[in-house]
């Protein structure tokens, strides 16, 4: 240590080489070293406690891993519901412990496969769902009063979840048995996906409704994912992943509050949804941190008693932003360190990235070593032996410190905007989004940050990897399905179902009862969501430069 540039200074901290500038990959600046000055005056109990206590920076269950491992929960769906029937089949027989659904865009934006805005899309980027038929296929074999099951769906989400009831009830079992979660964020979509269809208040509407009711009749069910990946993958930083996924979640808790619901009665059922980037600390660090200000939200904020309440329970999914073309088997080792990131910062479930998923939908074997990516860390890495191995390192609690402070900067902004939804109407998170976006690109364009394979280590591609491909007749085979249930179901009742269901959303009704009657009259999801547009319109985004 006798360097000039490597030295200890009086403070007791670390001097490095200071002509090289280090951050993370949101641009935080960091020190070469952090000693115990670093978190002078720390409050054990305030910042960190114990594992499955107030505050729950450690961790949201007294014995973490000890007493069960995160479910490993693949992503899939493609094509039509046979097919992705027998890929959630393949998942579960090889070690999978919960299913993750992934629909295909017409679904994600409430339409048919028959209707001419999804020609084209049918079944490319998830699976193709129009009528409960299709649910009754993709579940079909598989119980679910013994499976959890997670779906990506916003805007329909109320739908689907019908869809499932409905399901759940041919099997004969009953709702208040079965378990999963909705990701029904549609807040998220304004700000990051896009993905939405309604007005901001009538979309809140129709999420109320489904917190009142599955806490009467689907007690097991997570109502909301709130979900910061979407934002993270449109370019957001950490931090701002953080603060703005939170400020969601206060929208949605004040939403139910203002509905007449007790916090505790709907707050348990409501879990999170983060990024697992490429900058290994600074993940650890945000799950954290998020965990933190959560249950101070929930005590402080909204008076909420049980530890229920005040759990941050999150899904985390590897980060598909940072997946590359180039050399794309490199890809695995990504994914390996993101699903690390995400174990040791406590995840409840998780999804690990495929190594193709950058250029198509994974491939058998692509999702197989996704799949054993998890299974290793589990059963050989040894890091769920130990309930949070990293808390009290220096440099974790103060990178975890300093990520609370900037996102709390973020959460007091929108608090003085009058909350989320009128920060999203001014346009604040989605410019945020987008400067951070734009300052990354240019670090990568100017070599500041390194991207293996793309801007550095270049070589020349031998051949391209196998990947899935969708076939044409995948679209017209769905198309003459919907057709087939359309003409063979009772029309009269269908109807009768979306009168009542208009009526319903025209005065202020819950109106999950009627969207479910109409599901199990087998109304389609195109039907059932444009009796909705036509009451609640459509939303058009504000041009914002």
């Amino acid at each position: 240590m006798g360097s000039k540039n490597n030295t200890i200074n009086n403070k007791g901290k670390f001097s490095g080489n200071r002509l090289k500038r280090y951050s993370t990959i949101s641009d935080k600046e960091l020190d070469p070293l952090y000693t115990d000055q670093d978190l002078e005056g720390f409050d054990y109990n305030m910042k960190l406690g114990l594992p499955g206590g107030y505050p729950y920076t450690r961790g949201v269950y007294e014995n973490m891993y000890r007493g069960r491992l995160w479910t490993i929960r693949q992503f899939s769906g493609f094509g039509t519901a046979e097919e992705t029937n027998r890929r959630y089949k393949y998942l579960l027989a090889h070690g999978q412990t919960g299913l993750s659904v992934a629909f295909h865009m017409p679904t994600i934006m409430g339409y048919d496969s028959d209707h001419p805005r999804a020609a084209g899309e049918v079944g490319k980027c998830g699976v193709a769902v129009d009528t409960l038929k299709d649910m009754e296929v993709i579940f079909d074999g598989i119980p679910l009063d013994r499976i959890t099951t997670s779906m990506t769906i916003n805007a329909p989400a109320i739908v689907l979840l019908a869809m499932y009831i409905a399901v759940a009830r041919k099997q004969g079992v009953s709702p208040k048995l079965i378990s999963g979660t909705i990701q029904n964020d549609i807040l998220k979509e304004y700000i990051a996906q896009k993905s939405w269809i309604y007005p901001p208040g009538p979309s809140m509407r129709i999420i109320t409704d489904i917190f009142e009711y599955c806490s009467k009749h689907v007690p097991k069910w997570n109502t909301i994912s709130i979900s910061g990946y979407h934002i993270r993958e449109a370019g957001s930083t950490a931090v701002q992943e953080l603060a703005f996924t939170l400020a969601d979640g206060i929208a949605y808790i004040r939403a139910g509050i203002e509905r007449g619901l007790d916090v505790d009665d709907f707050a348990p059922r409501l879990s999170f949804f983060f990024d697992a980037h490429i900058d290994f600390f600074e993940e650890i660090a945000k799950f954290r941190a998020a965990r933190r200000m959560w249950s101070r939200i929930m005590k402080g904020r909204f008076n909420a008693k049980k530890a229920e309440s005040l759990r941050l329970r999150f899904h985390t999914q590897t980060a598909g932003c940072s997946l590359v073309a180039q050399q794309p088997m490199n890809n695995i080792v990504r994914v390996a360190l993101q699903a690390l990131a995400a174990v040791l910062g406590g995840t409840q479930s998780l999804h690990t990235n495929s190594m193709d998923e950058t250029l198509a939908l994974p491939t058998e074997q692509a999702v197989t070593v996704a799949l054993r990516t998890q299974q290793i860390i589990a059963e050989e890495s040894g890091v769920a032996n130990i309930i949070d191995p990293i808390g009290g390192a220096y440099f974790i609690e103060k990178l975890t410190d300093e990520i609370e402070q900037d996102a709390w900067y973020y959460i007091n902004k929108i608090d003085q905007m009058g909350g989320m939804i009128p920060a999203i109407e001014q346009g604040y998170p989605q410019m945020e989004i987008a400067d951070a976006a734009y300052r990354y690109q240019r670090q990568i364009d100017g070599m500041q940050k390194v991207v293996v394979g793309v801007n550095k280590y270049r070589m020349e591609e031998k051949g391209d990897i196998p990947i899935l491909v969708i076939p044409p007749e995948v679209e017209q085979k769905q198309k003459e399905r919907t057709g087939r249930i359309k003409s063979g179901r009772d029309n009269v009742k269908v109807r009768d179902t979306l009168e009542r269901l208009q009526d319903a959303a025209n005065g202020k009704n819950n109106l999950m009862p009627f969207v479910l009657e109409a599901v199990e009259a087998y109304a389609s999801i195109g039907e059932i969501m444009d009796v909705m547009r036509s009451v609640f319109g459509e939303y058009r985004d504000p041009a914002i430069f």
